[in-house]
């Protein structure tokens, strides 16, 4: 009885605290910075996507008059996956190469940060050099520079590569690996951003862990393994789905160009309709390919979380053991008192016991 009196007080005990003051402000502060987003999302974003599922339904013609919509259904995307011979191929080797050249992206941001992030003079030179590509050659400028061969390795050395690696993996995956070769200096330069943000999560980690782990005998492979790399895993995430969006909707992207001419197209089976709905199977690939690179990282946790997990499951395993002896322990109570009570109001049986 004394335990579960302990128990009822203990849950009492257990109040929802209310935020504070500054929790609220703060909150309202976030509110007030994402509205513009929130907005903006509704006027120019919801709008235009549910025109363009609309348009993915329908075989659109441009008169005089405007545009003539003829509902075909799902026939656009029949059409694409069952007889276009160009978008299927495209889409295909899209994905194994993002697949392969995101890693890349993110793993070389990931060490020019560490680098940048070192004891060094002139960081802010350097954080330039690696930034300025990013604002240099976006638009035309990357057009014309793809156009004269200065974003790719030269080609004996791709064909190189493309022979070395054909031998012994399937022509998809070998063509894509050869294409990352061949783009290795453009991809390299759509590192600009990524470093940025690793810089600023480096930044923040808290030397006195260093300094602590450095004194238990830490050296500086441990240190990036047990301090560095969880504590910048949520920007690794970030970077990640920068990577797949800004590569998904880059203008180099040969299907964003198969989406453009299949939309300017003034044959009869294409158009607007017919894009858009090539546009949204390209951002349903986008989407899963999005998803991956989340379950990838997000499916490890930290052996500490783990463990963290572990104790508060045996606390909850204790809970309900002792609650389970709380409730048997009040059923025995009961029964001896139900006993107790028989015993003391029985009838007199006429032989002088009770």
């Amino acid at each position: 009885m004394a335990m579960s009196k302990e128990s009822k007080k203990e849950k009492k005990a257990k109040v929802k605290i209310k935020p504070g003051r500054l929790a609220r402000r703060e909150a309202i502060t976030g509110l007030i910075f994402v509205t513009p987003w929130i907005i903006g999302a509704a006027i120019f974003l919801i709008y235009t996507l549910g025109s363009s599922f609309w348009y993915g339904l329908n075989n659109i013609r441009i008169t005089p008059m405007g545009k003539n919509f003829n509902f075909v259904g799902l026939g656009n995307y029949t059409q694409i996956l069952l007889v276009d011979t160009d978008f299927t191929p495209q889409l295909s080797q899209y994905l194994f190469s993002t697949i392969i050249s995101v890693p890349v992206i993110v793993v070389f941001a990931l060490i020019i940060a560490i680098l940048l992030n070192g004891k060094i003079r002139c960081k802010g030179f350097f954080r330039l050099i690696f930034f300025l590509p990013v604002i240099v050659v976006s638009g035309p400028v990357m057009g014309m520079l793809a156009d004269q061969g200065a974003a790719t390795i030269s080609t004996i050395d791709t064909q190189a590569i493309g022979n070395a690696v054909s031998g012994f993996l399937p022509r998809s995956l070998a063509e894509s690996i050869t294409e990352l070769f061949g783009n290795m200096i453009t991809i390299l330069w759509y590192s600009g951003v990524q470093i940025l943000i690793f810089l600023s999560a480096l930044q923040k980690i808290d030397s006195s862990m260093y300094e602590a782990a450095q004194m238990d005998g830490g050296s500086g492979w441990e240190c990036f393994w047990k301090i560095t790399l969880p504590t910048i895993k949520p920007m690794i995430l970030l970077n990640v789905v920068y990577t797949v969006v800004f590569i998904s909707g880059n203008e180099q992207n040969a299907i964003i160009t198969l989406i453009q001419d299949s939309m300017f197209s003034g044959t009869k089976e294409k158009g607007y309709g017919y894009a858009s709905a090539m546009a949204w199977l390209y951002s349903l690939v986008v989407v899963l390919i999005v998803v991956l690179f989340a379950v990838l990282l997000m499916a490890r946790k930290d052996i500490y979380e783990r463990q963290v997990k572990r104790a508060r499951r045996e606390r909850k395993k204790e809970a309900r053991t002792v609650k389970r002896i709380e409730r048997r322990g009040i059923r025995n109570a009961r029964k001896i008192e139900k006993a107790r009570t028989k015993r003391k109001y029985k009838t007199y049986d006429g032989s002088g016991d009770y």
